[in-house]
This record gives C-alpha cells, structure tokens and sequence, in this order.
C-alpha cells in the first residue's frame, strides 16, 4: 500500500518491489524484504553501493534514497597483520612505534621507508621466512615441494564460478604451454585454498581440475620448477595465517560487477601482496590508496560487463580469435588433464563456450594474460617489487574495521565512544 500511494497507477512497479514474487507460485523475495525492514542497508563497497542504487534496488533506491549507504567493508590488523605475522609486525613497530595498532592510518608512516634500502632488506626477510614457513606447512601436509625463491601466487577465498578460480586456471597451463615452448617466465608457485558448497557441482569440478593440473604440471620433467599448482585442501582462519603473510601476488579477479566487497584483498595487501584484479568490490578503494601505479589491474569495468551482455556476449568469438586460449580450452575439452577419463572435464569446456560463459572469463583472457606477463617482469626486479609491497602496506589504513565500526557507530547505530576510566 505504501507503495501504491507513492506511485499511482503502475503496476508493473508494484509488482517488480513486492516482498513477494508471485511469478512463478509465491515465494518471498529474501533481499526485498530485508530492504523493507531495515533502517539502512550498507552496500560494503563504494562500487557495490552504486550498483544497488542503479541496478538491482533502483526502485527501493528511489523510495527511500536515504536508506542504502557505503561503510566499506575493513579486517582487524590486531590479528591479520600482528597476530598473523609476528615479523612484520615487529619490523613496522621498531620503525614507526606501535599506535598502528589502534590506528591503522599511521601505516603512512612507512611510505619514505619504501626508499630506505635497510628497511628494504629487513622486509624481504620477513617475507622470505614466511614463505619457507607455508613451503614447511605444504610439503607437510601435501608432500609437495615449492621454493620459497618462486613467486607465490596466491587465491584463498570461497569456490565460486564469479570469484573465478577458472581463470585462474587457464593463465596456469597457458604458462605451462609457454615454458614447454621454450619460454622462461620467473618461477612462480600457484596456491590455491577455499571450499565449494556441498551441492554445487561446478566449484567442487574446478577444485579437481586444480588438483588434476597440479598432478601433471608438478610431475612435468620438462617444466622442473619453473612451475607449482598447489591446492590446500580444508581451507580455514588457521590456515589462512600462514598463507597470508608469505603471498606475493593477491589474485581478485571476480567479474566486474559481482563481488560485493571482499576482505582476503584487504589482509593479503595488509601484509605486503600486490593485488592482481578487476575494478571490482574493495579492490577500487585499494587502487586509490595505494595508488594505480602498485596493483595490477586487468580487464573490463562493471559498466563495461553490463554494456556486452546487453550487446549479446558470444565467447566463441574469443576462442576462435586467440590461440593461447583455444590451445587451453581444447586441453580441458580433450582430457589432457584427465587421461583415465577425458570426458571429467568437458563440462568446464562447455560451460565456458556452448553454455555462454556467464562470468566473460574469456572476454577477459587475454588482458589477464597480459597483466600477469607485468607481474612476472616486475618480480624480475626484486628491488622494485618489495618498494611497491611496502607501499601497499602503508596505504592500508583506510580498511581497518575499526575505522568501518566507527561509521557504522556514527551514522547507523547514533552512539558515541564510552569515555575509560
């Protein structure tokens, strides 16, 4: 009814902002009714927010244009930089005191440090301790051996086709084609961590072509170690401490448009990683912190995603126009990795060509292909890579939850700080 008397005579407006879907028998719009009974409702990324005021929500939006904010989403440095990484910790403290502790933003401090060649060498130390930490804790667990020399590319997070592990798979053995080609890229460790929902068959497919690709390019004699898949089966916070503080390479390569915010960004960076990513989720505010200059970025805007479905998205032009990918595609397609049953894997194939590519992973190949051809070319030049690792340490602090708790505190909850005796 409220909405009947705001807006008169459309039905179709009605209908579209019910609580209930009477479309297909009745059922209750889960995200409708939350917006109805909600006093604010936080978008958790800048990017995220401006989508549900343009897209989805535009209608609630335009009923109550007060309602939906932007408290972008924050971690505890309490215990993702100084409980999980003790060494880096002691390295910030000795040099800038400790009120980082309450205080994220004097993380600034350390930005002339990224030019200070002790402080350089005192951060690669750090680093390199925990990177022969997780090798310890992967060939423990896996019996796999990684150098803690590699580039450790790292992607812990959910099994979702959006958050696109895939991808991440394709860049894998087109590297592998490549350095069985002749090719000599620096030598990088691939690590993946994350669970798939009991019933959804796709994330639980993908986390065995992962192992599936592992088991072949491990044992390649021809790769050596130029080249480690590692997947890290049960994937948790405890686990997540350890891989964390050793990553080089932070990939956040959802499809522009889909993630809402995402965290692993913020603590993987909070610890000295460089991003790899869409413009996507919190990954827009980190590029502004941190500054275009040290993050990798790569593929198409959300805007841009909305604008060639709209068009009508066909991924089999991609296949047909790149070679890299039509030779990987057609690996997956004929059992490559799979040779006791060729078929495991043509469901990934099908879906990523037959069935539309609903996530534009191909659409987005090649100018991912590209920016990990950066990647590879920065680690190249150690001294250049840990300036810009530090740099993404000391623009941090905007993403600490205190700061997003203090928002929240100030302008959805409308309480103050109990002064301490």
């Amino acid at each position: 009814k409220d909405v009947m008397h705001h807006y008169p005579g459309d039905p179709a407006l009605w209908q579209r902002m019910s609580i209930i879907d009477e479309g297909h028998g009745k059922r209750v719009r889960m995200a409708h009714l939350a917006i109805v009974g909600s006093h604010k409702v936080n978008g958790v990324a800048a990017i995220h927010t401006r989508l549900m005021k343009e897209t989805i929500f535009a209608d609630f939006h335009r009923l109550w244009p007060d309602k939906i904010v932007n408290m972008t989403n924050g971690v505890t440095q309490r215990r993702w930089l100084n409980q999980a990484n003790p060494g880096l910790s002691h390295l910030i403290t000795r040099h800038i005191g400790n009120g980082w502790l309450k205080n994220l933003d004097q993380l600034r401090q350390l930005t002339p440090l990224a030019a200070d060649t002790d402080f350089c060498n005192a951060f690669v130390r750090v680093k390199h301790d925990n990177k022969v930490r997780l090798a310890s804790m992967i060939e423990h667990r896996l019996g796999i051996k990684v150098d803690p020399s590699s580039l450790f590319d790292v992607q812990i997070k959910r099994m979702h086709e959006y958050k696109r592990q895939l991808l991440n798979v394709l860049h894998v053995i087109t590297l592998y084609n490549r350095i069985r080609a002749g090719e000599n890229p620096p030598p990088r460790t691939v690590i993946f961590g994350g669970k798939a929902a009991p019933g959804y068959y796709m994330a639980k497919l993908i986390i065995r072509l992962i192992n599936n690709v592992a088991d072949i390019v491990n044992h390649d004699a021809q790769v050596r170690d130029r080249l480690k898949v590692v997947f890290i089966p049960n994937y948790d916070v405890s686990t997540a401490e350890i891989i964390i503080p050793a990553a080089d390479l932070s990939e956040q390569i959802s499809t522009a448009g889909t993630e809402a915010s995402g965290t692993g960004n913020m603590k993987l960076a909070l610890n000295g990683a460089l991003t790899i990513g869409t413009l996507d989720g919190a990954n827009v505010e980190i590029r502004n912190e941190v500054g275009p200059d040290n993050i990798f970025i790569f593929g198409m805007t959300a805007d841009e995603v909305a604008q060639t479905r709209s068009k009508g998205y066909n991924p089999w032009d991609f296949y047909d126009g790149n070679a890299d990918l039509r030779q990987t595609l057609n690996m997956l397609r004929d059992g490559y990795f799979s040779p006791e049953d060729r078929e495991r894997f043509k469901p990934v194939f099908d879906a990523l060509t037959y069935h539309g590519d609903h996530y534009m992973l191909l659409a987005d190949y090649a100018s991912y292909i590209a920016c990990q051809e950066k990647v590879g070319q920065l680690f190249g030049d150690p001294h250049a890579w840990t300036q810009k690792a530090i740099l993404n340490v000391a623009g941090m602090g905007q993403f600490s939850s205190d700061r997003t708790i203090g928002q929240y505190a100030k302008t959805i909850w409308n309480v103050i700080p109990r002064a301490r005796s």
